[in-house]
């Protein structure tokens, strides 16, 4: 069993093709099949089903890929190690942020961190909070900023409380109620919404303060990225709320305090199982010391 043949594993199952798996990995289909197809007569099992529409993990891979990532990344650490201890650091880097990020400046961040560290090839993943926890405790990725109701902590990571910050409306510039300096969720609640989809965290804290008042609303569009919101708003399709700090990032629309607006709160987490030595220097620019056991989530 070889790490190639793992990456390549990991690479089909993520792409659901061994086209794109090859383009990924660098190597032509026929080569990334052949691996495949050795490693599975030496596991005895079939690790995909093959139709010629779709590649799908069968029982077998679902059980090999998480050991998979966890010998690559072993590997990946190993060499890394080797590199910090002669004063290199080097490898990947992979962040996780939800598209409202606002209480870090992270271009800024990632900026001092490349000057730094040239050597490190860093990988942004723009996902939903329950995902980007489920992925640093799963060590897909090794840091993420999220944003979470103030009633749910990020649990099984280590995590540090960045910011609490108030939800504003967002309206079109020539919306009614474009020329008010505050507006109450009952006002709101005769608008038709945008919102993030079903769910996740940052819709839930909306439904909860519109459940916690008697009030319910109609959500007619259900997007995933904070662009697509703005956008759909400042075509006077919907109204939406975003977080206060996230809204200066906004054109093309008017933002209005909301009176008994719902809040969050803007985490950074990292993956309680040890950190590379890339996370650790990333973990260091944000002053968190990656190995503190007093920052449990």
């Amino acid at each position: 069993m070889e790490l190639q043949q793992m990456r390549y594993v990991i690479a089909v199952a993520e792409t659901n093709s061994f086209t794109r798996a090859a383009e990924r990995c660098l190597v032509v289909q026929s080569a990334l099949s052949h691996q495949i197809a050795r490693l599975e007569r030496e596991l005895g099992a079939k690790l995909f089903e093959r139709t010629s529409r779709r590649v799908r993990l069968t029982p077998a891979g679902a059980a090999f890929l998480p050991a998979a990532r966890q010998c690559l990344g072993a590997a990946e650490r190993a060499a890394a190690e080797v590199a910090a201890a002669v004063g290199e650091v080097r490898g990947r880097l992979m962040v996780g942020l939800i598209p409202t990020v606002a209480a870090v400046d992270l271009p800024g961040i990632l900026r001092d961190y490349r000057q730094r560290y040239p050597s490190v090839r860093i990988n942004l993943r723009v996902g939903a909070s329950e995902e980007l926890v489920e992925q640093v405790k799963q060590g897909v990725i090794e840091a993420a900023f999220l944003g979470l109701p103030t009633t749910v902590r990020p649990e099984g990571v280590h995590a540090r409380e960045l910011a609490r910050d108030r939800l504003v409306a967002v309206v079109a510039p020539d919306h009614p109620l474009a020329t008010e300096s505050a507006v109450s969720l009952r006002r709101l609640s005769r608008e038709v919404f945008v919102d993030l989809p079903a769910k996740t965290a940052g819709r839930t804290q909306s439904d909860q303060a519109f459940e916690a008042a008697g009030l319910s609303r109609d959500v007619a569009f259900e997007v995933t990225t904070a662009y697509l919101i703005s956008r759909l708003v400042e075509q006077g399709l919907a109204v939406a709320m975003l977080p206060s700090a996230y809204a200066p990032q906004l054109t093309g629309v008017t933002t209005i305090q909301v009176t008994d607006a719902p809040a969050r709160v803007e985490y950074v987490i990292w993956s309680r199982s040890g950190s590379t030595p890339a996370a650790n220097a990333f973990l260091a620019l944000l002053d968190i010391h990656a190995n503190d056991a007093g920052s449990h989530g």
